[in-house]
């Protein structure tokens, strides 16, 4: 008999996500849920067929680097300083409330407060897709209200990213540290600052000029095959080459790769011809999220569950909502960016998945999250409608 190889996970992460799309369509939920849901369908902790977890989070990193680059890609700091005097503020307010209320529930229940506060992040930054369908689908986006909660938005994004940046620094001291050396901490923590300052220079700097002439003279060739394959080598390339080369995050060589295309004059091509590849490889992402959660967890900790969907879907609309009329808006933009907000999702697992490998959150952890993201996800639309009512 043949080695299929990888093919029978790949086959059957599109499948079941396939299934489970349309299924969660029909229902008027976000394809997400359907994603997620498909992971569970063929991870190891449910009967049937068990789909490669290695081979599943080995493509899933593409899906990463593409979800990554399509931030940086559309990442545009005038959508941030038009609503600075709210989203600034609002971003940060809501993201201390839920920061602080996960810490103080995971360290009354046994975990550390460093894991508490990484998952509090995880669970502070909702889901760019989610939301950005949700506006769109209403024609909001380009509302007052859908202004305010895309500049919020932003704001959670760039946190994630400054925090995908730590965590790595942050797992290089503590080793230093453990080993008795508070210097070499020090040393490790300047070192890995020079590296990354010498990534951003060398990809903003240098790249801005180079990587904008290569799109150009690709484009000039008319061929679409060829200039999305020129994309696709940029945004993997400098992912991979942050991480090897300066030993960074891939995340952030991605997201810095997209803001360099951004910049560029085909940025609006690159983008079209980027979208059904990211969007795609985005699919095996939330599978692979999906097989992660043992739906045991949920029996075995139905209060950590639990809480943790109160400050998803209490906590952090109610801060949103305050602070929002606090700052004079309408009650309609309140309760929009409140309830926009009121999920997570992608960020929250690429934010989670780098916490579990540099040691700053437990495995648990990422059931938590799914677990979190599937009903909040579920109910979003839901929350919308009954505000439009």
């Amino acid at each position: 008999m043949h080695d299929l190889g990888l093919l029978p996970t790949v086959a059957a992460a599109f499948g079941a996500a396939w299934v489970f799309g349309l299924i969660t369509q029909k229902l008027g939920l976000s394809p997400i849920v359907g994603y997620l849901l498909a992971g569970i369908s063929i991870g190891p902790h449910t009967p049937g067929f068990i789909g490669d977890p290695e081979v599943a989070e080995q493509l899933a990193k593409i899906g990463v680097i593409l979800l990554m680059f399509g931030v940086g890609l559309h990442f545009r700091l005038g959508d941030l300083l038009s609503v600075r005097g709210i989203a600034v503020p609002g971003a940060v307010g809501q993201s201390a409330v839920a920061t602080a209320l996960t810490a103080l529930v995971v360290v009354f229940m046994g975990w550390s407060l460093r894991s508490g506060l990484v998952l509090g992040m995880a669970l502070a930054v909702a889901s760019t897709v989610v939301l950005m369908r949700m506006l769109d689908d209403r024609r909001m986006l380009h509302t007052t209200q859908g202004r305010v909660a895309v500049g919020w938005l932003v704001v959670e994004d760039i946190f994630t990213v400054l925090l995908l940046v730590l965590l790595p620094m942050m797992a290089e001291a503590r080793g230093a540290i453990a080993g008795g050396d508070l210097l070499d901490a020090l040393l490790a923590l300047g070192w890995a600052m020079l590296k990354l300052s010498a990534l951003v220079a060398i990809v903003l700097l240098a790249g801005s000029r180079v990587v904008p002439w290569i799109l150009v003279q690709v484009a000039r060739l008319r061929s679409r095959e060829l200039f999305t394959l020129t994309v696709l080598v940029i945004a993997i390339s400098i992912a991979v080459g942050s991480a090897s080369i300066f030993d960074s995050s891939i995340e952030l060589g991605a997201f810095l790769a997209g803001m360099v295309v951004g910049r560029s004059p085909t940025s609006h091509q690159a983008a079209a011809d980027a979208l059904p590849l990211r969007d795609a490889f985005a699919v095996l992402f939330f599978v692979s999220i999906g097989m992660l959660l043992d739906p045991t967890f949920l029996a075995r900790e139905p209060m950590l569950v639990g809480l943790a969907l109160a400050i998803v879907l209490v906590a952090k609309p109610l801060t949103a909502l305050m602070i929002v009329l606090w700052f004079g808006h309408s009650l309609r933009t309140a309760l929009t960016v409140a309830v926009g907000l009121a999920q997570i999702g992608e960020f929250s697992f690429i934010l989670g998945t780098v916490a579990v490998e540099t040691g700053s959150l437990p495995s648990a952890g990422m059931n938590v999250l799914v677990a979190t993201a599937i009903v909040s996800i579920a109910v979003n639309p839901i929350a919308f409608k009954s505000i439009e009512g």
